[in-house]
């Protein structure tokens, strides 16, 4: 047994130095702080052989065989539970045969070829000022959203159509055809497949049984909601660079001064504390505005994972990003989306207590679905109409009015279904890409297929946000997975319908974050994603309570909202709350240290508002 212990002690060990090391670096390049491209590959590569190590899935098999054939005991059973959590580490990325493992490694440069070359590459569209700029993902989408002006609306979705052209000109072929060969070295149809079998345990049969339902159940709310928009406000409405405007534009303006960018880290840590969210003494890296050369989405990776080393508790270590533009409008619901997001993935990989790090990280078998439950769930709670009314405040402290809240309602209810179906498409893309013969994978072809998905599921020649311009599609982890959000989504309204008729409200409710931690961030990928479910709810995975929030009409959904707010007014909510998220805290910007926690939260979040407001004045409401 002591020699078991050992080897245990020495996986876990061994694997923490690499798996830090990879991340640090991954860490650094994407925030721009280094250019170390080619350092940041080799850790890549190094992680990558250590967890498909065909020598380790082996002497994890002898280990686990020599356990089963002891007495039980407390000792002998805690290794066991160890040791399974690495066999289904090393069983999802096992590459046992030589052509595999080359054709990972020449997969791995390929994409940090292309994500250098990326961080390169500058798109430019019409601000809200008129003015020709630089621009982030993040950016065009605001301004979309957002702008008044129809030309400078177009010169944003013009940029990100011309990311798809610059993509499928600067390796993404390549990459899909490597994905494949690799795919099918490993005795796979195609990379779809291989991913979706790797990552949800399912095949893409039963994969697209759970989507063409959906699909079915919400296609006649997306029409109706396109054909009222285009009875609106003209045939030019359901132009790619309108859409968005004309579903939000104005509400989105309104709501501005109510979600101020500066306010919100504040806003995420009290309504995290007010929920009962603990991070267990994890340390937290935040980096939340854009940068040149900074990585155009928001992540959470953790370099530390949690887990218990023996009686040792070993707090996590997490870093997490937003792109925000703070002088613009709408940045603020963007950022404070993004903070309990990704705050919502800190806090699950924060709470996991097993006895392994494999349990606690953020790729296979930890399943996208599982893992994108935890962060969407926290997200959620910023459409309630109570959480709006206790957290959406202007300058003068005045709460967003009920009106606004129902015209918000009334511009975004009608689009429940479209936003939702703006997740499916990227799945019913991906599967006909990779499906695609060698034969057929050129730039002509590949643009025709993201066209014709989006016109069968979005009912619109181009999506808002083209396909091929979702960063997603070309990073190996996050490729052919996208539909875990949806799926997360489902799992995330079968999760509140229980808190709901359980408790009768979320925000602020101080007994759901331990909850949680309990069922469904405790246990990691030691159980599957419907088994926490059915721990928590009950009930296996159900999509039937997202399908039937998105075909709610505005009147019901404005009910809804009406009755939350009166059950807040009316409730007494608990004198005390946890006094402090239980984690250290750095606020940064690039190698900028802006604020800390070390003095207290509210010292960070004073420190945080004069740097927003030094660097920003004009996001200062």
């Amino acid at each position: 047994m002591a020699a078991l212990r050992g080897e245990f002690d020495a996986l876990n060990r061994d694997y923490l130095a690499i798996h830090k090391a990879k991340e640090d670096l991954f860490w650094d390049t994407y925030m721009a702080v280094s250019d170390d491209d080619a350092g940041f590959a080799r850790a890549e590569g190094a992680f990558k052989d250590f967890i498909s190590s065909p020598e380790r899935l082996a002497r994890t098999k002898a280990a686990i065989a020599q356990l089963e054939a002891l007495p039980a005991s407390g000792e002998r059973d805690a290794l066991l539970h160890g040791f399974k959590g690495w066999l289904a580490l090393f069983d999802s990325n096992i590459i046992e045969s030589d052509e595999a493992r080359q054709l990972m490694t020449e997969l791995v440069e390929l994409e940090s070829e292309l994500f250098s070359k990326r961080r390169g590459y500058k798109m430019r569209h019409i601000n809200e000022a008129g003015e020709l700029e630089e621009a982030t993902l993040s950016g065009l989408s605001t301004n979309m959203g957002t702008n008044r002006d129809e030309a400078a609306r177009k010169s944003s979705h013009d940029a990100l159509m011309g990311l798809e052209s610059w993509a499928l000109d600067n390796g993404f072929i390549a990459i899909v055809n490597k994905r494949n060969a690799l795919a099918r070295s490993l005795g796979y149809a195609d990379y779809f497949e291989y991913k979706v079998k790797k990552n949800e345990q399912m095949t893409p049969d039963q994969l697209f049984a759970i989507l063409d339902d959906f699909e079915a159940r919400t296609r006649d709310a997306n029409q109706r909601a396109l054909d009222q928009l285009k009875a609106r406000h003209g045939d030019g409405a359901l132009k790619a660079h309108n859409l968005r405007f004309h579903m939000s534009g104005d509400v989105t303006r309104q709501m501005d001064p109510f979600l101020p960018f500066a306010k919100a880290v504040e806003r995420w840590v009290l309504s995290f504390r007010r929920l009962g969210i603990q991070y267990r003494g994890a340390t937290m890296q935040l980096d939340l505005v854009e940068r040149q050369g900074k990585y155009q989405n928001g992540f959470c990776h953790g370099p530390i994972p949690s887990f218990f080393d023996g009686e040792t508790w070993v707090a996590g270590q997490i870093n997490f990003t937003a792109d925000a533009k703070p002088d613009q409008v709408g940045s603020g619901a963007r950022a404070i989306n993004t903070l309990f997001h990704e705050g919502g993935h800190a806090a699950h990989f924060a709470n996991v207590t097993q006895n392994a790090p494999c349990f606690s990280q953020e790729f296979a078998p930890t399943s996208m679905a599982y893992a994108e439950t935890q962060s969407m769930f926290c997200d959620s709670l910023l459409d309630d109409a109570d959480w709006l009314k206790r957290y959406a405040r202007n300058g003068q402290g005045e709460a967003i009015p009920d009106e606004l809240i129902r015209a918000r309602i009334v511009a975004t209810q009608p689009f429940a279904a479209y936003a939702e179906r703006s997740i499916a498409v990227v799945a019913y893309f991906e599967r006909a890409l990779y499906a695609l013969p060698e034969s057929e994978l050129s730039a002509e072809r590949i643009l025709q297929l993201a066209r014709d998905s989006e016109q069968r599921i979005l009912g619109i020649a181009v999506s808002p946000r083209p396909l091929l311009a979702i960063p997603h599609l070309l990073n190996q982890e996050s490729a052919a997975a996208y539909h875990g959000y949806l799926l997360a989504n489902m799992a995330v309204y079968q999760t509140r319908a229980y808190f709901i008729g359980k408790f009768g409200y979320l925000t602020d409710n101080p007994a759901i974050g331990p909850l949680l931690a309990e069922h469904y961030w405790g246990p990691g990928n030691s159980i599957n994603h419907n088994a926490t479910l059915l721990r928590l709810t009950g009930e296996p995975f159900n999509a039937r309570y997202l399908a039937d929030s998105c075909n709610q009409s505005v009147d019901e959904a404005w009910a809804g909202a009406q009755k939350l707010i009166a059950d807040a007014a009316a409730r007494d909510y608990p004198a005390q709350y946890p006094d402090a998220l239980d984690a250290r805290i750095r606020l940064v910007h690039g190698a900028e240290l802006i604020a800390d926690n070390a003095a207290g939260d509210a010292a960070m979040f004073d420190r945080f508002e004069s740097w927003v407001a030094g660097h920003y004045p004009a996001s200062v409401h």
